[in-house]
């Protein structure tokens, strides 16, 4: 796996019908290294900390191969990375072969697969459509939350070499997969 985009946002004021929703789901791809620490990424926008950051997810990671699934669903929005609210759009990442503390090295960071990215409103907003909730839901395309177990630098073109497997654990889909049917979707 190789990082394709490195992604961060900001605090953003959004008018969705009528209610004002704050949000850091909007991030764009920077050229310059990002710094992963313990809680979040440095330089990142988390407005909603309940949901979002802290140790366990830190970093959110989504696959560049998703993108063409929803840019077929979505193909009049203005397609650049980091639209899923992702810091690290990564080539081949797959949630269906990633096991929970799977751990990797990428750029000056070790990185540990903890959970899934549930979705929310915002990522409705980010679409500005709801539809997609649902639908994101009905997919294993959820990405990968890391917690980073050494902090550092990554950059596009890090790639991230496996130095831990835990196959005796739930993959990332298997959790999602599980918490869809106990919300009854």
């Amino acid at each position: 796996m190789k990082i394709i985009s490195t992604n961060i946002g900001e605090r953003k004021e959004i008018n969705w019908k009528g209610k004002i929703i704050t949000t850091g789901i909007f991030k764009f791809p920077v050229d310059t290294p990002i710094f992963l620490d313990k809680e979040d990424v440095k330089g990142d926008t988390i407005c909603n900390r309940k949901h979002h950051g802290g140790i366990e997810q830190a970093v959110y990671g989504y696959s560049q191969l998703h993108y063409a699934y929803w840019k077929e669903k979505y193909a009049s929005l203005d397609w650049q990375y980091g639209m899923f609210g992702e810091n690290l759009t990564i080539d081949t990442l797959e949630e269906t072969e990633i096991h929970v503390g799977d751990t990797f090295r990428v750029g000056e960071c070790i990185l540990e697969a903890t959970k899934q990215r549930d979705p929310c409103v915002k990522l409705g907003v980010r679409f500005n459509d709801m539809n997609i909730v649902k639908q994101f839901w009905n997919t294993t395309m959820c990405g990968v939350y890391f917690k980073v177990i050494q902090t550092g630098n990554v950059t596009t073109g890090d790639t991230f070499e496996l130095i831990k497997k835990c196959p005796e654990n739930p993959t990332i889909s298997d959790l999602y997969v599980a918490k869809r049917l106990r919300k009854g979707m």
